[in-house]
């Protein structure tokens, strides 16, 4: 079974790659040029969101250099601290709305330490899994199509986030 799953993983780009060739074919689109109209578009789309990434590179480590993280995560640790949370788990419910490969950094370093079966890794998994790296996505997107006036778009995207880590420690602390 595993075995097929990987040979159809194998498969599936170079799939979609023909698929989107003969679909643009049937459809009497010139395929090639299109796809060098598109990629000459990239670059200036990646000249275009850079300062965002950069931006949001810069706070994240300026945040943890500072102090500031190990600040906030005591202090949620101390707020949350009758949920029964694991401290790598309110370090990993920080991190991920900030980064993405932060958060996956942290989660190796908590496997590392804690082990694979312990409640902290797999409090911090779920994590991973339910909870949006929602300043670095809000940073690519708005940055590309330049929205500057975001109104309610952080709190809603902060809101759900906070509800989908109260999710994760609760299926935790159901399955495991």
């Amino acid at each position: 079974m595993i075995k097929s799953i990987e040979y159809i993983s194998l498969l599936i780009i170079p799939l979609f790659i023909l698929f989107t060739v003969l679909y643009g074919t049937l459809k009497k689109v010139r395929v090639y040029d299109s796809f060098v109209a598109g990629a000459k578009e990239g670059p200036a789309i990646i000249l275009k969101i850079f300062p965002y990434l950069l931006t949001i590179f810069v706070a994240i480590k300026g945040f943890q250099a500072s102090g500031a993280f190990d600040y906030l995560r005591d202090a949620f640790y101390g707020v949350f601290s009758f949920l029964h949370i694991p401290i790598e788990a309110v370090s990993m419910a920080i991190i991920k709305p900030l980064s993405g490969s932060a958060s996956t950094a942290l989660f190796v370093d908590i496997v590392k330490t804690t082990g694979p079966d312990s409640m902290a890794t797999h409090m911090s998994a779920i994590i991973m899994g339910s909870a949006e790296t929602t300043f670095y996505v809000l940073a690519v997107y708005l940055g590309a199509v330049s929205i500057k006036k975001t109104r309610y778009l952080v709190p809603v995207c902060l809101i759900s986030d906070f509800i989908g880590i109260l999710v994760a420690v609760m299926v935790t602390r159901w399955f495991f």
